[in-house]
């Protein structure tokens, strides 16, 4: 099959979130199934130059957009990586700004735009996909232009998928600015479609109710969207929509995370040596972040986007109760000033204990996996979630909310039977989660062998993007046919 993919970020040109990830993924993993894969995205400044250097020009045309039919430029810059044709749409008055994001005001006509010339490009290069593959509120209106204003073009027998990476964010404006800026028939502007209500538009609201399929990244992130708890109100939208809903797990990059060939590691290591190397990797650990330097210690890991999303709240109501002589706590991570503060308070309360890394550090994400032997995910919602896979895949044992995709990848120890990949708590309380961490700390200083066990247990788990790509084929074959 042809398949593009049009989304706002990916990985590793340019990447915010777990959206960069799955945009990088996914398409290798079908490009290995044998398709034919396009990836589309802006041109946007803060792409590093080294990446900019091997694109080469394919063409540029004028595009009317807005109500009044104003004309943009358009510009069509190509790469290959690793099989996969990445196809960057060129306009300076949209991207040359530097962060992908703005302000909702800005960003709005960027992605008007945005969805727009990606149709028009591939008619202009006359690549016909069989499905076109889209992303997130930014790549929402491309269901709506293709059925509309590129209705009786070539582009108008592909079929589309939307996927919902995380339903907090819509693209919500006034209905005057998106119509003004669209260019998109009066008659889409109604509650079943854009309308949010009498004053406002939901880019995402019309792209899920124009699209063929919806997808979102894990089975159980999809039922909990259709509840008023996690549909951040569009529940009963997607109630309604629901027979074209469904959730597939998101997998991991499993070359780029692996312990057995992770140069950032300081002990590289496999499922037979594990437990002598991951010592070795938790000796440099806390030697390089100023904790004592001890390998019986248990130590737990939080790597995370400081944030309310995060279940950073509970941690911050229990951190001081893990602090028992016996386990050191690692939190890397930037966000919200309230939880920055409380992480550097407790690096001060307990030195040698705690260590706050208020900031990003990609290598030193990598030795926190490979140097903890639990990472907590305590999150409030969790669409999917890639830190409790690239956990597993360090054979360190996450400890999880029993929500979204958390709930879908980690099942719960069980000690009479000996099994299951995590410790995990459902209701969204600080005192289950200290329980969770109770439970996982009894397990490895007082069975040791159980908790080794599941350390391979989880690192033989299958977590890569293999199986997820074969269940985006089925869903993209059922459109075709």
């Amino acid at each position: 099959m042809k398949i593009a993919f049009i989304g706002s970020e990916c990985y590793p040109f340019v990447k915010t979130g777990g959206l960069g990830d799955v945009m990088y993924a996914l398409p290798r993993a079908l490009k290995r199934e044998g398709d034919e894969v396009r990836v589309i995205l802006p041109l946007y400044q803060c792409i590093p130059a080294k990446y900019k250097e091997n694109l080469v020009w394919k063409g540029s045309f004028m595009m009317d957009l807005t109500m009044e039919g104003r004309t943009f430029f358009v510009g069509i810059m190509e790469t290959v990586l690793d099989g996969v044709t990445y196809d960057f749409i060129d306009n300076k008055e949209f991207f040359d700004w530097g962060n992908p994001y703005t302000g909702l005001w800005e960003d709005i006509p960027k992605y008007c735009y945005f969805s727009k010339a990606s149709l028009a490009i591939l008619n202009y290069m006359e690549w016909i996909p069989d499905v076109i593959h889209c992303h997130d509120w930014q790549a929402a209106l491309v269901p709506l232009y293709l059925r509309t204003r590129f209705w009786g073009t070539p582009i108008e027998k592909a079929k589309t998928v939307l996927t919902i990476h995380n339903l907090r964010f819509q693209g919500i404006c006034s209905i005057d600015h998106l119509k003004y800026w669209s260019g998109l028939p009066d008659g889409l502007f109604d509650y079943p479609v854009l309308k949010q209500n009498e004053n406002e538009s939901n880019m995402f609201k019309g792209g899920l109710a124009y699209a063929d399929r919806i997808t979102t990244v894990s089975a159980t992130y999809a039922r909990e969207i259709q509840t008023p708890d996690y549909g951040e109100g569009l529940d009963a939208h997607l109630r309604y929509h629901s027979g074209k809903l469904s959730g597939i797990v998101n997998g991991i990059d499993v070359d780029l995370w692996n312990s057995d060939t992770d140069q950032l590691l300081a002990a590289r290591y496999n499922e037979e040596n594990v437990l002598q190397k991951k010592a070795l990797n938790k000796r440099a650990l806390q030697q390089s972040l100023g904790l004592e330097e001890d390998e019986g210690k248990m130590v737990l890991g939080l790597v995370s986007r400081l944030t309310d999303q995060k279940g950073l709240d509970l941690v911050d109501a229990v951190l001081p109760q893990l602090i028992d002589g016996r386990t050191q706590v690692v939190v890397l991570g930037t966000g919200d000033p309230r939880y920055e503060n409380a992480f550097r308070y407790y690096e001060g309360q307990f030195p040698g204990s705690v260590c706050a890394y208020i900031s990003y550090n990609e290598g030193l994400a990598h030795q926190i996996y490979a140097g903890s032997d639990a990472l907590l995910v305590p999150s409030l919602f969790e669409p999917c979630g890639l830190t409790q896979l690239i956990a597993m895949r360090y054979g360190a044992v996450p400890i999880v909310r029993e929500t979204g995709g958390l709930k879908d990848t980690v099942m719960p120890y069980n000690a009479e039977e000996n099994s299951g990949n995590g410790f995990t708590f459902n209701w969204y309380d600080s005192g289950l989660l200290l329980q969770a961490i109770t439970s996982a700390r009894s397990l490895y200083f007082e069975d040791r062998a159980r908790w080794d066990e599941m350390v391979r247990r989880n690192m033989r788990k299958d977590v890569s993007w293999e199986q997820s790509a074969a269940q985006y084929e089925d869903l993209y074959r059922t459109l075709v046919r």
